[in-house]
């Protein structure tokens, strides 16, 4: 963390995996060069870690039937930190959902099924997760074995965990100060603007910082938001969102309409904002277990923050911080 320069900053926005990309680069003049880093980051990550993609490493996995299957050393980093998103939040984030999300309907980008018939019928009926501890990974020999009919999805942890790998690498390529937010999972790395990146927190990553928006200065470290309201659809006559409760199958109850969450790094606030969701009630507690900054709006719209989460005045800067960082 450092006390912030006064370079010029510019901003770009791209829309990537049916959400909104934005990327802040300090020195202005560094941005061309960013994007194209965070661009190939994206795509790295997404013929790794896509579900909705045939040629993927993920998809392969599936389809493995049991057997172990070779994997490069970006997926198998993906996987390690889906894992331990599981085991941080004890299972509250588990990757094992995929069927889940398969019989809700969530089976291809989110902009085709937002924009799907919401008369058609579930294609199954959730069941609860296999449990995380059912993917089996060898870091040094490079595979990964899933039993069969155990499919994985790496929605709750991949994007975060794009948005900290493309921080880091186009800061530490150019010498500059970077923020990347890719749909609400914000990671920055290298010298932060004086007083910090402004940060509109918002649960809709389509929508631009309107007035009423929590606005938090960030001068280091990362923010993530997880809703239930910005990403639904609709089959079979109900409302679905993306953030599912493994105990179940389906949807978490919405007791929390958006969570945000300040960590040290992406992954940890990401794993936590969304396990916040599927942890309802004991949110609060569990956050400020792991001393984690947060800010909690419920269904009513009141709002509830933890761990030192700052005045809602844009003064104050959050300090990431947590076990997790």
């Amino acid at each position: 963390m450092t006390d912030g320069t006064s370079a010029p900053v510019s901003f770009t926005h791209w829309r990537a995996w049916g959400t909104r990309v934005s990327l802040g680069v300090q020195p202005a003049r560094a941005l061309p060069w960013a994007r194209s880093l965070v661009e190939d980051e994206i795509a790295a990550v997404d013929l790794a870690c896509s579900r909705f993609r045939g040629d993927s490493e993920l998809s392969r996995l599936n389809r493995s039937g049991g057997r172990p299957v070779a994997v490069s050393p970006r997926f198998m980093q993906a996987l390690e930190v889906a894992l331990g998103a599981a085991m941080k939040t004890d299972g509250a984030v588990d990757p094992t959902i995929a069927n889940s999300l398969e019989a809700l309907g969530y089976d291809q980008d989110f902009d085709v099924i937002a924009a799907g018939d919401p008369d058609c019928p579930l294609a199954g009926r959730p069941a609860a997760a296999a449990g995380w501890e059912a993917v089996r990974l060898d870091s040094a020999a490079l595979t990964a074995t899933l039993p069969p009919g155990v499919h994985v999805d790496l929605g709750a942890t991949a994007k975060a965990f794009c948005a900290d790998a493309a921080a880091v690498r186009a800061a530490r390529t150019l010498g500059a100060g970077v923020l990347v937010d890719i749909g609400g999972d914000i990671a920055t790395w290298g010298p932060a603007p004086i007083g910090g990146w402004r940060v509109g927190v918002v649960e809709n990553a389509r929508a631009g910082t309107v007035a009423g928006d929590c606005v938090v200065a960030v001068s280091g470290g990362a923010l993530a938001t997880s809703g239930t309201t910005a990403r639904t659809w609709e089959r079979g006559g109900t409302v679905l969102h993306h953030i599912i409760d493994p105990r179940t199958g389906w949807p978490a109850d919405p007791v929390w309409s958006m969570v945000t969450v300040a960590a040290g790094c992406c992954v940890d606030a990401n794993s936590a904002a969304t396990a916040s969701i599927v942890w309802g009630d004991r949110a609060p507690f569990e956050l400020a277990r792991l001393e984690l900054a947060a800010r909690l709006v419920d269904r009513d719209g009141m709002v509830t923050t933890v761990g030192g989460w700052p005045d809602e005045d844009a003064r104050s800067p959050v300090q990431p911080q947590g076990r997790g960082a």
